[in-house]
């Protein structure tokens, strides 16, 4: 098991075994470790730990647990944590910045606690089987055991077909569970329990000027990337030469004295974000720049076979190849990372928020009126753009159709409803449901665009952009930190009025004017691109034999669920451009090979 993670911290691994419970942990060497040859352990092996991530205010904690007569024989944040939970058991959580999943065991009381980090930068999953728990930083870890079955949940595919991503706490293997983002699970004697530590914050929202709230996103973000920043091995900035990335270099420049190192990746020699802005920005701040062309001519089908191992879990999240690739590159000069995640989900930055707003006026309409512009869309010709604006047009009309809640999962994701019973012969449990009806059931409050924010951040955020950054770049032992995401951060955001995140066409207001006098004025006033690859056109291209090869395996092993004929036919309009489906092709070519790699039972 242990193994499997090998990639995760190829530095450092340690096992520790007894008749009643093992465990073990691979981890990279980014704050000086001494832990010799086994995971940490106290009073004898008596209790120990195993953990994956970084405490960045493990010193603070050191300095008080000190006080109170602990005394240290390493430098490592994990002998940190471990005293920090021998001191104040699970109330240790709430003291904690950072990212993280451990599980600590306590050999006398016959007892094992996991936890993971409040918004769920770090993974960790969990099966039951009876009175044995198995647990892992990642779904592999599990699945190599023997007594792990490696059955399909219909739960989780029905959110994997709808969402392209599972949502926590399902995973495509039944019986195994995601531990879920700010809470801790204690196994004792082979009973669980699970408690949240920390929730997503919600409602509350405060009058507060824009200058106030200026000045309190200025500190927080220096206080936060200041953190970020400790390593022991050189770090770099992910740049995509939006308004995010910058403004993590700016405070990053500021505080570290050293030429800091940045990466980007462009596209047949065109950056995702514009190369013009990249070049700007690195000009501007004077880093060691290093970029990638990923273009038809990089072995694209490679790198894609290997997510069937590295994703742990399908995502069909067409932006894990750039970041795939980003991460190999940066693993050539670097161990450490920071990026600009969660930034769109805290102050409102994707363009799904403005659709909201839109379709809002559009239901307004009589229905046949929507129906009649969508016919009208649909026989568009299709465009060779990344995203057509047939594409575009055809989706925000027919989420029109939707509820606000389940068009709002709709743009992001790919199947309609309708659109499940053209691809499978047997209808799927309606776990989307349980999803969309926890947003309809918030409380009421005077701001149209926290709820979608609440949702985009405990499941969206969590399961599909965090994971993407994490598997790709853990494949490549690199760590990614992403400094919005400390919760300090996200709960100032939480309390922000709905205007001071999108007033008009203009989204995350009070980022764009915090930074207005500290970076260039092009990179404020640039359009929002994303970081998707064109799935549209090289499903056609370059990947279409690796389409046709998946698909062919999956509706000849599977073809008792999935059926032939309307996948075939989905297939066979987009190739001859009469739609564009690449998105959802892209979410079943991921999907056969995860299940062909892991040899998974329906």
């Amino acid at each position: 098991m242990v193994a499997t993670l090998f990639h995760r911290g190829p530095d450092q691994q340690g096992i520790f075994s007894s008749n009643l419970f093992s465990f073990g942990a691979t981890r990279l060497k980014i704050i000086d470790l001494e832990l010799g040859n086994q995971p940490i352990l106290e009073n004898d092996g008596e209790c120990g730990i195993v953990f994956n991530g970084e405490i960045y205010n493990h010193l603070e904690l050191r300095v008080e647990l000190e006080k109170l007569g602990h005394r240290f024989t390493s430098h490592s944040d994990t002998e940190t944590l471990l005293k920090a939970f021998l001191q104040w058991d699970t109330e240790c959580l709430a003291r904690l910045r950072g990212m993280f999943a451990f599980a600590v065991w306590n050999m006398c009381q016959k007892r094992v606690v996991l936890a993971r980090d409040r918004m769920g930068i770090k993974p960790l999953y969990f099966s039951q089987r009876g009175e044995d728990l198995y647990f892992g930083s990642e779904l592999k870890a599990i699945l190599t055991h023997p007594e792990i079955e490696r059955n399909l949940s219909r739960e989780a595919l029905d959110c994997y077909l709808s969402l392209n991503y599972i949502p926590c706490p399902w995973t495509l293997i039944d019986g195994i569970r995601k531990v879920p983002p700010g809470t801790w699970m204690e196994w004792r004697d082979g009973e669980t329990t699970t408690k949240s530590y920390w929730q997503l914050p919600y409602g509350k929202i405060r009058e507060i000027s824009l200058e106030d709230a200026k000045e309190q996103l200025d500190t927080l973000l220096a206080e936060s990337i200041r953190e970020h920043l400790l390593s022991d091995v050189p770090l770099g900035v992910w740049l995509s030469g939006g308004i995010d990335s910058t403004s993590i270099l700016h405070y990053a420049a500021a505080t570290n004295s050293s030429r800091l190192k940045s990466f980007s990746i462009s596209f047949n020699g065109r950056s995702f974000d514009e190369s013009s802005y990249i070049r700007r920005v690195v000009q501007e701040y004077g880093t060691d720049h290093d970029e990638l062309d990923l273009n038809p001519g990089v072995d694209l089908r490679g790198a894609i076979e290997e997510f069937a191992y590295y994703s742990d879990e399908p995502s069909a999240d067409a932006g894990a190849l750039p970041v795939w690739f980003l991460s190999k590159l940066s693993k050539e000069k670097t161990t450490v990372a920071l990026s600009g995640e969660g930034a769109d989900e805290l102050l409102g930055g994707y363009v799904t928020y403005r659709a909201n707003r839109i379709a809002r006026l559009l239901r307004r309409l009589p229905r046949a009126a929507i129906l009649t512009g969508l016919s009208i869309v649909r026989n568009w010709p299709v465009s060779d753009e990344k995203i057509g604006l047939e594409y575009k047009m055809k989706r925000l009309l027919e989420g029109s159709l939707m509820s606000p809640e389940r068009a709002h999962v709709y743009w992001n994701g790919t199947s309609a409803d309708e659109d499940m019973s053209a691809l499978l012969y047997e209808p799927l449990p309606r776990t989307l449901d349980q999803i969309l009806g926890r947003l309809a059931n918030l409380p009421l409050v005077d701001d149209d665009l926290a709820p979608f924010l609440w949702l985009d951040q405990k499941y969206y955020l969590a399961d599909d952009i965090l994971t993407k950054s994490d598997r790709m770049s853990m494949a490549h032992s690199v760590e990614v930190r992403p400094p919005f995401l400390d919760h300090r951060i996200v709960e100032f955001a939480a309390g922000l009025p709905a205007n001071l995140k999108i007033r008009g066409s203009k989204q995350k207001v009070v980022l764009r004017e915090l930074m207005k006098d500290k970076l260039p004025s092009a990179i404020l006033k640039r359009k929002k691109i994303g970081f998707d690859i064109p799935a549209h056109d090289w499903l056609r291209g370059p990947l279409r034999g690796l389409l046709e090869d998946s698909l062919h395996f999956g509706l000849s092993e599977y073809g008792q669920l999935f059926r032939r004929d309307g996948i075939e036919l989905l297939k066979k309009r987009h190739l001859q451009r009469e739609i564009n489906v690449g998105y959802h092709l892209w979410g079943l070519l991921i999907l056969f090979l995860w299940m062909k790699r892991w040899q998974v039972k329906i």
